[in-house]
C-alpha cells in the first residue's frame, strides 16, 4: 500500500489479495476466461480519467503513460483484463483561453502534452531539464478525500504544464550548449524524431502561433482570412502565402521549436509505455475519432466540404450538431486506381498515427466512413426540426447531397468504397483483420450504410446489453462483435434501475425495470439454464426474487451475463463502483462532462467497497464463477448426453469454481483497521 506521502490521515486496510495470493488469483481468473472462451476483456478508461499522472503529486489531470498508469494496468491485469480502450489522445482545442475538454475534438496527430510525466524530466535520464523545485512548486501533494473519484481541472493542468515545459525547454537548450552528455543524447533522439515529423510539426507550430494571436482555435473567428486559409494557399504555391508563412516561422522560431520538443517528449514517453505494455501483454485500443481538431482542419482545409458538418440524425428530437468537418467525397480518391487525394491522405495519416503506438482501435462512428449525416454549417437552430420529418435544406445524408446541377454530389460513390479501398487495407498493414477493432456502429442505420456495413463487408457490431438479451444476441452474432453495458457516455450502471424514461404504457417511469433485457426471470434462467441441475427450480426462483427486490443484484446479474460473451468492455467507473458522478452524457453540454477521474487511493476504496454490505464495485471472481456455471449449463443443454456431460464438466471445473469462490470471499472480507 502506497502512503502517497500524506500525513495526518488514518488509512484503513482492506483484506485485499496478499502479494503471495496474487499469482494464484491472476491464474484462476485467466483460466476462467479461457474456459468461457472470452478473447478480449477491455476496460474503458480515457486518458485524463487515469489516476494522477505523478504518483505522489497532483497535476490536475490523469495520464495513460505515467507511473500511475502502470499501476492501474497491473490492477486490471490482476483481474484478467487484457486491454484498455482510450479516448482520442490528441491535443485539445481551446477558446478564449479555456480548454475544450472533449477528446472527440482533439487533434488526430499532435499528442496531448498534458499526458507527459513531468517527474521524469527531473531525472538524470532527461538531464534534469526540470528542476525538483519547479516540479514541486507547480504541482501539489496528493490529497485523499471521502469521494471515490476526482475531477480533472484542464485549465489548471495547462498552467502547470506550460510552466514546467517552458523551463524544461530552456534548460534543454542551455544544457545542449554546455555539451551535457544527457542533453546530447536527448538531442540525437530529437533530431531522429524531426526527420519524420518536422513538416507536420512546423505547420502545427504556425497554427498555434496564430491561435494564440486570436485567442482561439476557431479559425472562423480569426479576423484575417489570409491566415484562415494560409495552409491551402501555401500548398497551392501562392508566393505571398509562402512568404507570410516563412515570416511567421522566422519570427516565432522559439515557440514553434518548443512545440516540436514537447511533441518529441510526449511521443518518447508514449513509445516507452508501449514497450512496457508489450512485455506485459496488455493492449491499448486507441480511439480513431471520426472528426479532428480545428488545427487538423486548418492544415487540410481543402480536404473538407465547405458548407456542411457532420452530426447524428435524431428521429425523436433535433439532430445532434457535432460541428465536425466532413471529408469531401471528391477529395478522397484521384482516379479509378484509387490513388489517394488530399482527403484520402488525411484519413490514411489519421489511421497511421492512431496505430503508431497502440495495438488496436475503436473506430468512432463507423457510419461517418460510409454515409455521414450532414448538417448545414450556417443553419440557425430553429431550422432543425424536432421529429422524424427533417428540413432537407439544412440536414441530409451525404448520398442526398447534390451539386449545382441537381446531380448526386458523390456521383462515383467514393464514400461507399472508402472502407474497402482505404481503411481495411490500411488496418491490414498493422495485422488487424476486420473483426478485430471495436466498430462503433451505434447510429441511425440508413439503407446505404446497411448495404455496405452489414451485407457487403459483414463488419462487427457493438451489442449493448442495455437493450438486448445476450441469449438472443449470441444466437445471431457475427465474427468480432463486442458486448457492453453502458459506455463512457452513460450514467453508472448501478443506477440504471432508477433511469426515467417512457414506459410501455406511454407514461414516464423507471423503464429499465420493465425492459425485456432486464427481466429477473430471464436473468435467473439464462445464468442457470441446465434443467437437470439439482434443485434448479428453487435456484431460479430464489434468484428471480432476489433480482426483483435488490437493484444492485440485478445489475450484477447483467454484468455476469456480459461475461458470458466472447469480447466485452466495462467502464472504469462501473468496475470501481463509482455512482455519484458521470464521465459524459452523450449529446449533452454539461459542466461535468469529460472531467471524472480515478482517485489516487482507488485500491483502498475498491476493496472497501467490495467488503461493504451491498457493494457497487464489481467482484470479478464472484461474477466469473456465476458466468462459468452458466457456460457449463449451456454446454450440458447442447449435449446429446446431458447427464454424462454434466458429470464430466462438473468434475473438470470444480477446482476452478472452488478457487473463484475462495477469491470472491477474500474480496468480501471486512476491512481491518490499522492503528
Amino acid at each position: 500500500m502506497r502512503v502517497l506521502g500524506i500525513n495526518n490521515y488514518q488509512l484503513s486496510f482492506q483484506r485485499r489479495p496478499k502479494k503471495e495470493e496474487e499469482p494464484g488469483l491472476r491464474d484462476t481468473i485467466n483460466k476462467t476466461y479461457d474456459a468461457l472462451g472470452t478473447q478480449e476483456r477491455v476496460v474503458i478508461t480515457h486518458g485524463s480519467c487515469f489516476p494522477a499522472s505523478e504518483i505522489e503529486r497532483n497535476t490536475n489531470i490523469g495520464s495513460p503513460y505515467g507511473d500511475s498508469a502502470k499501476d492501474w494496468i497491473k490492477f486490471l491485469m490482476l483481474y484478467g483484463f487484457n486491454g484498455n480502450q482510450l479516448g482520442p489522445s490528441g491535443q485539445l482545442e481551446f477558446k478564449d483561453g479555456k480548454i475544450k475538454p472533449s477528446p472527440y475534438n482533439a487533434s488526430a496527430f499532435a499528442k496531448n502534452k498534458l499526458f507527459i510525466n513531468l517527474h521524469d524530466l527531473t531525472t538524470d535520464k532527461y538531464g534534469k531539464i526540470l528542476s525538483e523545485e519547479t516540479f514541486n512548486s507547480v504541482t501539489k501533494p496528493i490529497e485523499i478525500t471521502a469521494k471515490d473519484y476526482e475531477f480533472t481541472n484542464f485549465d489548471e493542468a495547462v498552467e502547470i504544464y506550460d510552466k514546467a515545459l517552458s523551463e524544461s525547454w530552456n534548460n534543454f537548450k542551455a544544457n545542449l550548449a554546455k555539451g551535457q552528455p544527457e542533453a546530447l543524447a536527448l538531442n540525437k533522439e530529437f533530431k531522429t524524431f524531426l526527420q519524420k515529423h518536422n513538416s507536420r510539426l512546423t505547420e502545427e507550430g504556425v497554427f498555434k502561433v496564430l491561435a494564440k494571436k486570436y485567442n482561439t482555435d476557431e479559425t472562423d473567428d480569426w479576423k484575417d482570412k489570409n491566415n484562415e486559409n494560409l495552409m491551402v494557399d501555401v500548398r497551392n504555391g501562392n508566393y505571398e502565402a509562402l512568404k507570410h508563412y516563412n515570416e511567421i516561422i522566422k519570427s516565432n522560431k522559439n515557440e514553434i521549436d518548443k512545440h516540436k520538443f514537447e511533441q518529441f517528449i510526449a511521443t518518447k514517453q508514449i513509445k516507452e509505455n508501449k514497450e512496457w505494455r508489450d512485455k506485459n501483454g496488455f493492449k491499448y485500443y486507441n480511439d480513431l475519432l471520426v472528426g479532428c481538431s480545428k488545427m487538423d482542419k486548418w492544415r487540410f482545409k481543402d480536404a473538407f466540404l465547405k458548407d456542411w458538418e457532420m452530426g447524428a440524425r435524431e428521429s425523436a428530437g433535433e439532430s445532434q450538431r457535432w460541428y465536425i468537418p466532413v471529408i469531401d467525397p471528391k477529395k478522397i480518391f484521384k482516379n479509378d486506381n484509387y490513388e489517394l487525394n488530399v482527403g484520402g491522405e488525411f484519413l490514411k495519416e489519421k489511421i497511421d498515427y492512431a496505430l503508431e503506438f497502440n495495438e488496436n482501435l475503436r473506430i468512432d462512428h463507423a457510419m461517418g466512413l460510409i454515409e455521414p449525416y450532414l448538417l448545414s454549417k450556417y443553419a440557425k437552430k430553429e431550422e432543425f426540426l424536432s421529429g422524424p420529418q427533417k428540413n432537407e435544406n439544412v440536414e441530409k445524408y451525404i448520398s442526398q447531397l447534390t451539386d449545382s446541377k441537381g446531380k448526386e454530389y458523390d456521383k462515383y460513390w467514393d464514400y461507399p468504397k472508402l472502407l474497402e479501398k482505404l481503411v481495411l487495407p490500411e488496418l491490414k498493414k498493422y495485422k488487424l483483420t476486420p473483426d478485430m477493432p471495436v466498430w462503433e456502429d451505434l447510429c441511425s442505420y440508413p439503407s446505404r450504410f446497411v448495404d455496405i456495413y452489414d451485407h457487403k463487408l459483414h463488419l462487427p457490431r457493438i451489442i449493448n446489453l442495455d437493450w438486448v438479451r445476450a441469449q438472443n444476441a449470441l444466437a445471431t452474432a457475427r465474427k468480432g462483435d463486442w458486448y457492453l453495458i453502458g459506455s463512457h457516455d452513460n450514467i453508472p450502471a448501478m443506477t440504471y434501475m432508477n433511469r426515467i424514461g417512457t414506459m410501455s404504457n406511454g407514461s414516464k417511469g423507471e423503464y429499465t425495470r420493465e425492459h425485456d433485457a432486464w427481466q429477473p426471470a430471464y436473468l435467473a434462467g439464462y445464468l442457470n439454464i441446465d434443467d437437470g441441475r439439482h434443485n434448479i427450480t428453487n435456484i431460479r426462483n430464489e434468484l428471480k426474487n432476489l433480482y426483483e427486490t435488490n437493484d444492485r443484484e440485478r445489475v450484477r446479474a447483467k454484468f455476469t451475463e456480459l461475461m458470458t460473451t466472447p469480447k466485452f468492455q466495462i467502464s472504469f467507473a462501473d468496475l470501481l463502483g463509482i455512482t455519484d458522478v458521470t464521465y459524459n452524457i452523450g449529446g449533452t453540454i454539461r459542466e461535468e462532462n469529460w472531467k471524472e477521474r480515478i482517485s489516487p487511493d482507488y485500491l483502498d476504496k475498491y476493496y472497501k467497497n467490495l467488503a461493504s454490505e451491498n457493494p457497487t464495485a464489481l467482484n470479478i471472481p464472484e461474477l466469473l464463477k456465476k458466468a462459468l456455471q452458466a457456460k457449463i449449463d449451456m454446454q450440458v443443454m447442447n449435449s446429446a448426453d446431458k447427464d454424462k456431460t454434466r458429470i464430466e464438466l462438473n468434475k473438470k471445473y470444480k477446482p476452478l469454481l472452488d478457487d473463484l469462490q475462495k477469491y470472491a470471499d477474500i474480496l468480501k472480507e471486512p476491512e481491518e483497521e490499522v492503528k
